[in-house]
């Protein structure tokens, strides 16, 4: 939803092309205090969130095209545990990697090499470990990998493999 909590009811105008619909709001294309969750403009963000699906899935597509072409096997895609989801769970020589995928557009907010933070490893670690019980292989040595994507959607597309990206203590 746009304005996030503290914008939630605030004076703006607002220009809506869908102003004058039975489900738009009454003040919709003027200045009252109204929400601003104006229903085109939820429709806008739902398409926004698909959207960011879908670059979500284009860079594990390609991630795992790479990923191939460097010898992985796939083992896993999407590998859903209580704590999350594992993008990619390959094998690499005699080692099962956790691959994360970040996918960016652009480095306006840093790059998808930077944008790994503690607790998702902690939570990657969590969800390596579920995988590693459900498969028998818990005694197999394992690493966390990071494919990093910039460039997503543009001719400037840059792929990067970043083997051993974190480093977890086993029990």
């Amino acid at each position: 939803m746009a304005g996030g909590l503290a914008n939630d009811f605030a004076v703006q105008r607002h220009e809506c092309s869908r102003s004058g619909v039975d489900d738009a709001p009454l003040a919709c294309a003027s200045t009252r205090h109204v929400p601003v969750w104006h229903v085109c403009c939820y429709f806008s963000s739902v398409r926004f969130a698909e959207y960011r699906q879908l670059i979500g899935k284009q860079g594990e597509d390609l991630a795992a095209e790479e990923l191939r072409r460097r010898g992985y096997a796939i083992l896993a895609r999407r590998y859903r545990t209580r704590f999350g989801e594992i993008d990619i769970v390959a094998q690499d020589h005699d080692s099962v990697v956790f691959v994360e995928v970040k996918a960016r557009r652009s480095a306006r907010f840093g790059t998808a090499a930077e944008s790994l933070p503690f607790w998702k490893q902690r939570r990657i670690a969590a969800m390596a470990l579920d995988y590693l019980a459900w498969s028998d292989r818990l005694s197999d040595p394992c690493r966390f990998d990071l494919v990093a994507i910039d460039g997503i959607g543009s001719s400037r597309l840059d792929i990067r493999v970043i083997q051993g990206a974190f480093l977890v203590q086993r029990a």
